[in-house]
């Protein structure tokens, strides 16, 4: 993201307090990506932490907290779909691509036993900076907006998508892909978009 497009203005503050606790263990090439969203997500969160992977000197490791019952989100084919608990929750979510993010349960430490949760059926994403390489595939955000909807209410949901929707429609602003009146969230006073760079010939 743009230093000038940052959505941190629009991210609560203070950030949302919630019984739910968000892991999100990060593979280190998407952490360096401006397209990332999972971080993001963890930025509104109070209660939530990342753990970066792919660094053989520190590998990640989940531990778990007395008290809270831990759920990994992943669309397996297998996980029952998500639904609210009756104890608070540990949220776990992989953020990578598809195949990093395939192998995060057998590769993390304290993962291995950990019951998998996937989402019920909803509307199609609205992450329109990368394609989605399955059917049905969701920004690591717009997940975890969608997961805490169910385990916190639909006012945490609704208040990620918005700091999500923002991300995007500056980002497609910021490559002349949307028009100023189109983004909802409005463009931050003193931003200027840059010409896109001409093709040698054109």
């Amino acid at each position: 993201m743009l230093g000038g497009l940052c959505v941190c203005d629009l991210i609560p503050s203070p950030r949302l307090e919630l019984g739910t606790r968000v892991v999100l263990f990060i593979h280190r090439y998407e952490d360096r990506k401006p397209t990332n969203t999972g971080r993001l997500a963890t930025e509104c969160l109070a209660r939530s932490s990342v753990i970066v992977l792919g660094h053989r000197a520190h590998p990640g490791r989940f531990v778990p907290e007395p008290g809270s019952e831990p759920l990994l989100l992943f669309p397996d084919e297998a996980a029952p779909p998500l639904a609210a608990q009756d104890r608070p929750v540990t949220l776990i979510v992989p953020d990578g691509n598809w195949r990093q993010a395939s192998k995060v349960r057998r590769r993390v430490p304290g993962l291995g036993d950990v019951r998998c949760v996937s989402l019920p059926p909803g509307p199609p994403s609205t992450y329109r900076l990368r394609s989605e390489p399955v059917d049905g595939g969701l920004a690591t955000m717009e997940a975890i907006a969608r997961a805490l909807g169910i385990l916190e209410g639909p006012e945490v949901r609704a208040a990620l998508e918005r700091v999500f929707v923002a991300m995007v429609e500056r980002t497609l602003w910021s490559r002349g892909q949307l028009a100023t009146a189109d983004v909802t969230a409005g463009i931050p006073e003193g931003v200027v978009r840059h010409a896109p760079a001409r093709r040698a010939g054109s």
